[in-house]
């Protein structure tokens, strides 16, 4: 076997593998061949990937990723949901060889990533988030996500135990079916303490709006709102502006604690690389695209973030046992009979939808105790 020059660099490492390799497929090895070239991923994220939450959640799970064995990634932030995550794909399939992508913002499924995907049949797009279809989409695509509503309405029962006006407030972007769903939990978590408590909700109409978020804080704070929770792409400007108004937060996306460790009670964090390995694994083996992969915290999907020091122990206790009653199965968050905040029943009595049923993820009201419409 030739011998490497010392200290080689990675284009002639690359050169001697290949010269090396040809010799053993002609020896009746190409196994060994094969083995040497790493299969190039693509991530592209709508924001910074420092944001203290959505794209920051990513971009940690891509670390852990860019260490698994023959694995080569390469990245792209701030990409906005237009054209131009189209153009960022193709890119990364036609110049770097990408041949599995992970476009992780909700308005890059539909039309881009279908888009590019009926183009590129060779290649496998997960989504994250998107509500993937059998007959409807192509089998080259998929979606992702993770049952984070069951980490909110743990972040609920903290907030129920925590407030003292019984008025949380909650941050939001666009009020799509996964938005709802942790609105609703979060509010079901808190009046499962106390059936008096409200949740406000302010949408903001984009993920990112920082001027908009702040003053939502603000505004809710001078409403009496002493918890605060959100589901923004970066909760930073959120949390900062609660906790100098003095107030509470439950975190989202990934952990806030260090922005505010006086007023972080808990946060409902993603794990994405549970997802990750499950989705390259598959593509590693060549086994079928894994076209709908769902998981909650049984699953490693989702995590909860360590308490506050300010979270007393029956707090604590309240939430850990919910937990627990998830992890083992036993506990059913959606079910009748349950009312909007209009009135209408919208689960009947008896009606149970485990976190698998997929008309929770058409979820398109509020339930009663929140403050705000759809």
């Amino acid at each position: 076997m030739r011998a490497l020059p010392p200290n080689p660099n990675r284009r002639d490492w690359l050169r001697t593998v290949g010269a090396t390799g040809a010799g053993l497929a002609t020896a009746g090895l190409p196994g060994l061949v094969l083995a040497q070239k790493p299969m190039t991923l693509g991530f592209i994220y709508v924001g910074p990937k420092d944001d203290f939450g959505y794209n920051q959640a990513h971009a940690e799970a891509v670390a852990v990723v860019k260490k698994m064995a023959g694995i080569k990634v390469v990245e792209e932030e701030n990409v906005p949901e237009t054209n131009a995550v189209q153009k960022t794909m193709q890119g990364m399939i036609s110049q770097d060889g990408a041949t599995l992508l992970f476009p992780t913002s909700f308005g890059y499924f539909d039309p881009h990533m279908l888009a590019v995907a009926g183009k590129n049949p060779d290649v496998r797009f997960a989504h994250c988030g998107g509500l993937w279809s059998e007959g409807k989409h192509p089998k080259n695509t998929g979606s992702f996500f993770g049952y984070i509503d069951e980490a909110q309405y743990l972040n609920g029962v903290v907030a129920g135990h925590m407030t003292k006006s019984k008025k949380l407030g909650f941050i939001a972007a666009k009020p799509i079916p996964q938005v709802l769903r942790n609105i609703n939990a979060f509010t079901m978590g808190a009046r499962s303490v106390d059936p008096t408590i409200t949740t406000q909700v302010i949408f903001t109409g984009d993920w990112s709006m920082p001027v908009k978020e702040a003053e939502a804080t603000n505004s809710l704070a001078d409403q009496g709102v002493d918890v605060f929770t959100m589901h923004v792409d970066g909760p930073k400007v959120i949390v900062e502006t609660a906790a100098k108004r003095g107030k509470f937060v439950c975190g989202y996306h990934a952990s806030q604690a260090k922005l505010a460790p006086n007023a972080y009670l808990t946060g409902a964090e993603w794990n994405w690389v549970t997802a990750y390995t499950q989705i390259i694994e598959a593509a590693k083996a060549g086994k079928p695209h894994p076209n709908f992969v769902r998981g909650g915290l049984k699953e490693g999907f989702v995590k909860t973030s360590p308490y506050g020091a300010m979270v007393p122990e029956g707090a604590r206790k309240a939430a850990d046992g919910v937990k627990a009653a998830m992890v083992a199965g036993k506990f059913d968050i959606f079910k009748g009979e349950l009312k909007d905040n209009t009135g209408k029943v919208v689960i009947p009595k008896g009606k149970v939808y485990k976190q698998t049923d997929v008309e929770l993820e058409s979820m398109n009201y509020l339930i009663d105790g929140v403050i705000g419409k759809v």
